[in-house]
């Protein structure tokens, strides 16, 4: 008698990437209902590789023709229905109700829909991670992590077992994979800095009243307070400008630079669009990045991209290889306030745009992704063709 085949069920037909953000929705509406056919409707209308952190890399894989559908998932509290939201000719979102938002999450929802629909070609999981069941579902897909923060893995082993490429910010990191699991695919390539988008942040004409910018979410990691310090020590006449997407310091940072009269002011939460973060950053000289305990920040290219020379502590523990001599300069926590007056009393010309552009957008990225995703097709007799 014939063995029963142990090989793996084949891939959905079309070929597909889906992004799983950590993200939990805590009061969400009912959305748009799941579209009967998914992963069916693709067109050739143009689209381009923008967004956020969580857009750019699968919208980069379709550019490129590696895939050519995309959807980002997040997770919605309650039993509610799943939700849909259509975001272009290739990309959607969509939230699957969760009963116990715990990390790593166990979102049944996602687990049913993919046992009904089947599982994308590319899953590339972030931050908290899911259950060991949805990666076991997807054994068939080529599975990248990243943890888009300063911990190189912040799931429990029996998730990041089930990883084929981590996707890290630091050698530091990729050594603490291997550490944990032994042979395991790393590539230095954190998301945010090295998809960057082409245009979605550029020059400006237009006066620069604001000596320095520092866009980041109001939470302790970014470490505002540092920047706070030195400018109290400064005269009143640097300008700043905090441009907060969320969190939950935002109010008390306002009352510290209203009670210290500093010149400093803060935009959000919530936070604003890229075409008004675009435009805020064009009115600094420079960017700040002030964290430490932090991923590679995405705001490191996107300044750049602007046009703006970055400023940044260099006790970062990870992105520090975008700083070079053209993009901006690092600052040691003690001497902010040097550094500062410093950068503010530049001259010389600096080439953020040009270096970024030539460096960490996303078609030189994808370059080094490509044959990463075409190893693990091949360690998995995958069936993604588009790869090579």
């Amino acid at each position: 008698m014939m063995a029963a085949s142990t090989a793996p069920a084949p891939l959905t037909p079309m070929p597909s990437i889906v992004v799983i953000s950590d993200r939990v929705d805590w009061h969400p509406d009912d959305g748009i209902a799941d579209p009967p056919a998914p992963w069916q409707v693709v067109t050739d209308a143009p689209f381009a590789v923008t967004g956020g952190y969580l857009e750019r890399l699968p919208l980069a894989c379709i550019a490129a023709g590696i895939v050519e559908r995309a959807e980002i998932w997040h997770h919605r509290a309650g039993q509610g229905r799943s939700s849909y939201t259509p975001a272009g000719p290739r990309l959607g979102y969509r939230g699957f109700p969760i009963v116990d938002p715990v990390p790593p999450f166990d979102n049944r929802a996602m687990l049913e829909f993919v046992a009904t629909h089947g599982a994308p070609h590319i899953l590339v999981v972030y931050g908290l991670g899911v259950a060991p069941a949805l990666l076991a579902a997807c054994a068939n897909s080529i599975i990248l992590y990243n943890s888009i923060d300063a911990p190189s893995l912040r799931v429990p082993p029996e998730v990041s077992a089930r990883f084929d490429l981590v996707l890290t910010g630091a050698q530091w990191q990729s050594d603490e994979v291997e550490a944990r699991h032994p042979g395991m695919a790393t590539a230095i390539m954190p998301v945010g800095p090295e998809f960057a988008a082409i245009d979605q942040f550029r020059p400006l004409d237009g006066p620069r009243d604001y000596d320095l910018i520092y866009v980041a979410a109001a939470q302790g990691y970014k470490q505002h307070d540092l920047l706070l310090d030195a400018l109290e020590t400064l005269p009143r006449d640097v300008r700043g400008l905090f441009v907060f997407g969320y969190g939950e310091e935002a109010d008390r940072l306002r009352a510290r630079i209203a009670d210290a009269g500093l010149s400093v002011d803060c935009i959000g939460p919530p936070g604003v669009g890229f075409d008004e973060v675009n435009r805020l950053m064009n009115c600094a000289r420079f960017g700040m990045v002030c964290g430490r305990d932090d991923g590679a920040p995405a705001i490191l290219t996107e300044y750049m991209l602007a046009g703006l020379p970055v400023l940044c502590n260099a006790e970062l523990v990870c992105g520090r290889q975008y700083i070079l001599p053209e993009t901006g300069r690092f600052f040691d926590p003690a001497d902010l306030a040097a550094a500062i007056m410093a950068m503010r009393a530049e001259t010389g010309e600096s080439f953020p745009r040009e270096t970024s552009l030539a460096r960490w957008t996303w078609p030189h990225t994808i370059a080094r992704l490509r044959p990463l995703l075409a190893q693990a097709a091949q360690k998995k007799s995958c069936d993604l063709i588009c790869i090579n």
